[in-house]
């Protein structure tokens, strides 16, 4: 069986739980030795345990990116570190989505939001980027999200982070892939929490009413995209947002297809 990303040294950022760790455990099982970082210790010590149980490779380092340069350049020196000098691949995934409206946003969370969501990736790819421009090859994944680019009525604040994030990757893409380091994103749709309570309807879910896939995506499959992207297979793919939404932005929706 070929391994598409066997050795490589991969940092994911946000990957205790839900999309970063779906990702986590599909390059791991593409044999990549991956860093897992989050807040949360136990959670992150547990994904670790399940990769290298099914015979992966896996660490876990306590980050709180907090927008700071200092807590990035933590970050990218300690999974430098514990990868053996290198870092082949990075996700930046790391995110928050706080409740409210622009009504109702005060000026702690604005900035805390794009603390998280665009200074910390900024400053840890701004780390993580001259390694790999010193060995001349290396991937950038970021994570966009389908309302940058689709109004939606509720989470201005998030989507304009996202809409930055997706800016920066092809800003990077120009920047960094004449020098070996290709830049691309992903774009999720409304994506089902493996450990929500299926008795509970999921917040987002009745916006994929009417569209191809018909419902909520699985972590999964922004994980098989993650791959892709990391992967050789993609060698010609720079700049590019990849739409992982089940058709949500590229195909008029049609509100009453399910009784169609």
């Amino acid at each position: 069986m070929s391994l598409r990303l066997h050795g490589k040294k991969t940092l994911i950022t946000g990957s205790t739980s839900n999309i970063g760790r779906a990702i986590a455990f599909a390059f791991a099982a593409e044999g990549a030795h991956v860093i897992v970082s989050g807040r949360d210790r136990d959670r992150g010590e547990a994904v670790v345990t399940q990769i290298r149980d099914a015979g992966g490779q896996a660490d876990y380092i306590y980050a709180d990116l907090d927008g700071t340069a200092t807590a990035s350049s933590a970050l990218a020196a300690a999974a430098t570190e514990r990868l053996g000098g290198r870092i082949d691949v990075l996700v930046n995934n790391a995110g928050i989505f706080p409740p409210g409206t622009t009504l109702t946003i005060d000026d702690e969370t604005f900035d805390r939001v794009y603390a998280v969501n665009v200074k910390a990736p900024f400053f840890l790819t701004q780390a993580v980027v001259p390694g790999m421009l010193e060995a001349g090859s290396g991937v950038i994944i970021n994570l966009g999200s389908w309302v940058a680019r689709l109004g939606v009525p509720v989470g201005a604040l998030y989507s304009s982070t996202k809409g930055a994030v997706e800016t920066l990757t092809r800003a990077w893409a120009s920047e960094f892939g004449p020098r070996g380091v290709r830049v691309n994103a992903i774009s999720p749709g409304v994506i089902l929490t493996p450990d929500w309570d299926p008795a509970v309807e999921y917040p987002g879910a009745a916006m994929m009413h009417g569209t191809p896939a018909g419902q909520t995506g699985h972590p999964d499959a922004i994980a098989a995209a993650a791959v892709y992207l990391a992967s050789e297979d993609a060698a010609f793919t720079h700049g590019t947002v990849l739409d992982v939404d089940g058709g949500r932005t590229g195909v008029a929706v049609i509100a009453d297809r399910r009784s169609a």
